[in-house]
């Protein structure tokens, strides 16, 4: 088993769906055990589906913002975890340990998918992010199990 992580960073492209969700979804996890932050390497907006599919779930990101990676100093970071799948993952210098989580983007541009298809979509990645946080816990010994809904 690797060290215990005091503080655990979440990168995707826009910062804007998977590394939001995912912080909010670590921070009820894990709570004041570990520092949760995320980020992007093209930072824009967080995602009006994303903030309500966490809402369902009780978690709030209407006061979260995107942030660039590039504001995120190395040294305050211990592990870095990826999210992106399809495109490419914003890069982080520095000799953090990383993970990578492939989790297809959940935002679509497609005008064909209507909205409560957008909204499985995100869902979708909101589930197999927390399947995954709550794997990577049972090997880290981070924080008491909170409850998710």
């Amino acid at each position: 088993m690797s060290a215990t992580p005091t503080s655990i960073l979440f990168l995707c492209v826009a910062n804007s769906a998977r590394s939001q969700m995912a912080e909010g979804l670590a921070r009820r996890r894990f709570g004041e055990h570990v520092r949760i932050e995320s980020a992007g390497s093209s930072p824009s907006c967080v995602h009006p589906f994303a903030i309500e599919v966490m809402r369902e779930i009780g978690i709030d990101l209407k006061t979260h913002v995107s942030k660039s990676v590039d504001t995120i100093d190395p040294a305050s970071v211990d592990l870095v975890v990826t999210l992106c799948a399809e495109e490419v993952c914003p890069v982080f210098l520095g000799k953090n340990r990383r993970l990578h989580w492939p989790i297809p983007d959940p935002a679509s541009a497609d005008p064909t998918l209507s909205r409560e298809q957008m909204l499985e979509r995100f869902r979708t990645a909101r589930g197999k992010i927390q399947a995954l946080l709550e794997e990577f816990a049972e090997h880290q010994s981070l924080g008491p199990r909170r409850s998710s809904t």
